[in-house]
């Protein structure tokens, strides 16, 4: 009977978690069951890492959208997912540094001043897609009826605002959910969801598996990618730990929680899934349900494995018409800039020094506008490029306190 409570336990985390686990492949064209293997899988591998010791559950990163487009454009699927799984191995090396440096050693090398602009550019790079996609057009055709598509996206943008910002307990832990189902809804009696493709689909299905394709443009581009998400994953475990009452810093320790994150990207970027994190909304669910306990996520996660072989399922997910997700995009991109936003205000970063203002000014001129480093055959851009900027200047522009003390 217990292990029953925890079983339901685990179903509930896995629907909290669900909408935003699958929202990264369907935007990025990567294979939904995938991102459930991964999940399910990579949760697990954490909790081997970490000894089961810590309540969390990996799924997709939104901090790899715009990567991922971007990737898959420019070098196509297999060195994508190369790029992926290396971006893993920075977890590693910021396992290393805490284990050998403390996480004052991160916070140096990654002040707030520096990662706040980067959040803020992963949101901002593909804000053009999402208003794409809410228009009905992909590669600049228009592949949905216009006013049909500003209809769907119009009122998928509103259903998911309301419930954000009205709902309580469980359903403001899952507002992405509720906005797909309800523009899901809205779509099928407008006539644009091929129902006849879900019904065709097999109960069972063994998803397809990607093979990586030796790349190192690709892996270059997505190792400081991964800056972003593993700085959120010290966030998350610091947050886990204060619902649950627990230092998880100190035991298992942030080494061992980031090797075993780094360990669950490794492993979804090897079979064509998007690099797994930390998620907020279980942290909240675990707060509201007041039940922290390791083994819920384990259920979760075999859930998850299950779901990605389920036929039906998959073919339901894919049939999603493309101006619902653009309406959830619209949201969602500028929520990832305002956290980094939020990471400026509450460090508290005077913009008005002027180092903090050339660091900030440039990643997101850099980062918004393209920019691109090309040297021969090998090039730099995106938000790759923007945490390498900000990194190098962060290190070589002096601070000047006299500077401050003029100022006030």
């Amino acid at each position: 009977m217990h292990q029953l409570k925890l079983a339901v336990s685990g179903a509930q985390i896995l629907f909290v978690a669900f909408g935003a686990l699958v929202l990264v492949p369907l935007l990025t064209g990567l294979n939904p069951a995938m991102a459930l293997l991964g999940a399910g899988v990579g949760t697990l591998l954490f909790q081997l890492i970490t000894k089961r010791q810590v309540p969390i559950f990996l799924g997709s990163s939104f901090a790899f959208i715009a990567p991922i487009i971007y990737s898959i454009q420019t070098w196509g699927m297999g060195a994508t997912m190369f790029g992926l799984f290396c971006a893993g191995f920075m977890y590693f090396i910021f396992a290393l540094m805490i284990r050998f440096g403390g996480i004052e050693a991160v916070n140096k090398l990654l002040p707030p001043v520096v990662i706040g602009p980067v959040i803020m550019v992963i949101g901002l790079s593909v804000a053009m897609v999402a208003s794409e996609m809410a228009m009905g057009k992909a590669g600049g055709n228009q592949v949905v009826d216009y006013t049909q598509s500003l209809i769907l996206a119009g009122f998928t943008f509103a259903v998911t605002t309301v419930v954000t910002v009205y709902a309580k307990g469980m359903m403001r832990l899952v507002p992405i959910l509720i906005g797909v189902a309800s523009g899901y809804v809205l779509a099928c009696f407008m006539g644009l969801v091929d129902l006849d493709k879900i019904a065709a689909a097999p109960w069972f299905a063994v998803p397809v598996f990607h093979t990586p394709e030796i790349n190192w443009q690709a892996a270059l581009f997505m190792l400081p990618v991964a800056i972003a998400p593993a700085i959120e994953h010290i966030g998350g475990i610091m947050a886990v730990g204060k619902v649950t009452g627990k230092d998880y810093t100190k035991n298992p320790g942030l080494d061992k929680t980031l090797a075993g994150d780094g360990l669950g990207v490794c492993f979804a970027g090897l079979i064509g899934g998007p690099p797994v994190t930390t998620y907020g909304e279980v942290t909240g669910a675990v707060m509201i349900t007041k039940n922290g306990n390791p083994v819920i996520m384990t259920w979760a996660a075999i859930f998850a494995v299950c779901m990605a072989f389920f036929g039906k399922f998959n073919a339901l997910l894919a049939s999603i018409p493309m101006p619902v997700m653009g309406g959830i995009m619209i949201l969602l991109f500028g929520t990832i800039a305002s956290l980094g936003l939020k990471t400026l205000i509450d460090a508290k970063v005077d913009l008005m020094n002027p180092k903090n203002l050339v660091i900030v000014s440039t990643v997101l001129t850099t980062g918004v506008g393209g920019m691109l480093v090309q040297i021969g055959s090998f090039s730099f851009a995106g938000v790759g490029l923007c945490a390498v900027l900000a990194i190098i200047l962060n290190m070589i522009i002096p601070h000047r306190p006299e500077v401050d003390e003029v100022q006030s």
